[in-house]
C-alpha cells in the first residue's frame, strides 16, 4: 500500500513538473531571428498547444516503465591524467549525458559541461545524475576551448562554468549564450559568439557551428533569445561532429556536403518520444543524421546520465546498437570515462547489460 501512495505521489508530481515544462515550452518559438529578435529554425517552427501539453502531462502518468533509472551502479572508469596529459594521439572520454573530453591536435575540447547532480534550475530538484563524473573538475588540467551547443540545462551547468572558468582558455559559444557566461564571470575575450555556418581557428583547431532544429530558454522570460546548434571540430589529427540537440531534418545532409566525411560523430541518442519528436531524434534517426553528416565512427550521446524522457534508461544505447548492426555502421558505446582512440576506436562492450 505505502508503496502504491508513493507511485501515485511521484506521478503527480511528474504531472507537474511536466505541466510545468510544457508551459515553458509553449513560450518558446523557433537560427534565424524574427521580427523580436528571437531565434527560429531553418525548417519548422517548434510550438507546443495547450492540447498537446496535456497529452505529454497524461504519457508521463500513463506510461509504466521496467527501469526508469538504474537499478544497479552505472559502471565509471577514472580518467588518468598522466595517461590523458603523455596521450599522442586523437582520443576522447565519455563524461556522461553530451560532456565529452576531446584530445585533438595535442589541445584539450570539452564539450557541453555538466558536473552537477542535477539538470535543473535549483540543486533540490529537477533530473538527478545516475553516476558520477569519471574526473571532477578539480583534477582538469588545463582546457583549450569548452564548446557549448545551446543554453538547457543538461547542456550549460552554471555552476560547472564559475568552477571551470580559471582553468578554460577559452569558451566556444552560440550567439548570445556569451551573456549568460560574462554574467557568471568568464571575461569577454574568452568567449568567440558564433552564428550557423561560422567558422573559426581557435588553439589551432578550426571550429565551425552548423544548425540543428531544437530551440532554446532557461525560463518564462528568455523565448529562444539564443542561438542552438551542432559543432564541426577539426583539426590535423581527425575531423569531429559534435550534434547537439536536433530533431531529424535535412541540415544533416548540409552539414556532410560542407563539412564531411568525419572520422567520429557524437550523435545525440536519447530522450526521445513522439510528443516531441521535432526536436529530439529517435535511435533510427540518430543512425540516419550520422549517416547524412558522412560519419565514420559514431558515439551515441545524451543518453545514460539524466531521466529526461518515458523511455527505460537503456533504451537509447540497445537500440542504436541493433540498428547501426543492421545499417553496417561502425558504433562504440564506451564505459563512461572509458578511453576511445578517435581515428582506430576498438570494439566497445555492451557494458549496460553486464550490470
Amino acid at each position: 500500500m505505502k508503496k502504491e501512495r508513493t507511485l501515485i505521489i511521484n506521478k503527480k508530481i511528474a504531472l507537474i513538473g511536466v505541466t510545468v515544462m510544457a508551459f515553458t515550452f509553449s513560450y518558446f518559438q523557433q537560427g534565424e531571428k524574427d521580427s523580436q529578435a528571437r531565434f527560429k529554425n531553418s525548417e519548422m517552427e517548434y510550438t507546443t498547444s495547450t492540447s498537446n501539453i496535456w497529452d505529454i502531462a497524461k504519457a508521463y502518468i500513463s506510461t509504466t516503465r521496467v527501469e526508469a533509472t538504474p537499478k544497479n551502479t552505472v559502471p565509471v572508469q577514472a580518467i588518468s591524467i598522466d595517461d590523458l596529459m603523455q596521450e599522442k594521439e586523437a582520443v576522447l572520454y565519455r563524461l556522461g549525458h553530451s560532456s565529452v573530453l576531446i584530445k585533438l591536435d595535442g589541445q584539450l575540447i570539452l564539450t557541453d559541461p555538466v558536473f552537477s547532480d542535477r539538470a535543473s534550475p535549483v540543486q533540490w530538484a529537477g533530473p538527478k545524475r545516475f553516476h558520477a563524473a569519471p574526473i571532477s573538475i578539480s583534477d582538469l588540467p588545463t582546457i583549450q576551448v569548452v564548446a557549448i551547443s545551446h543554453d538547457h540545462y543538461d547542456h550549460l551547468d552554471k555552476h560547472a562554468v564559475k568552477q571551470l572558468n580559471d582553468k578554460v582558455e577559452h569558451f566556444v559559444v552560440p550567439l548570445r549564450v556569451g551573456k549568460l557566461l560574462k554574467k557568471w564571470g568568464v571575461e569577454e575575450n574568452k568567449i568567440t559568439e558564433f552564428d550557423w555556418w561560422q567558422s573559426h581557428t581557435i588553439s589551432h583547431i578550426e571550429f565551425s557551428f552548423a544548425p540543428t532544429q531544437h530551440f532554446s530558454g532557461r525560463g518564462l522570460t528568455d523565448k529562444n533569445s539564443t542561438l542552438w546548434g551542432s559543432w564541426v571540430i577539426k583539426g590535423k589529427q581527425a575531423n569531429l561532429f559534435f550534434s547537439g540537440d536536433s530533431g531529424y531534418f535535412s541540415g544533416f545532409k548540409e552539414i556532410g556536403d560542407k563539412y564531411g566525411p568525419f572520422d567520429l560523430t557524437m550523435v545525440e541518442t536519447g530522450a526521445y518520444n513522439e510528443l516531441w519528436s521535432d526536436i529530439h531524434m529517435f535511435p533510427s534517426q540518430s543512425v540516419q543524421a550520422h549517416l547524412d553528416v558522412k560519419g565514420q565512427t559514431m558515439m551515441p550521446i545524451h543518453n545514460s546520465t539524466f531521466d529526461l524522457a518515458l523511455h527505460d534508461w537503456q533504451d537509447p544505447l540497445e537500440q542504436v546498437s541493433a540498428i547501426s548492426a543492421e545499417k553496417k555502421v561502425r558504433l562504440v558505446t564506451p564505459i563512461i570515462g572509458e578511453k576511445i582512440m578517435i581515428t582506430d576506436p576498438k570494439v566497445t562492450s555492451h557494458w549496460w547489460r553486464e550490470m
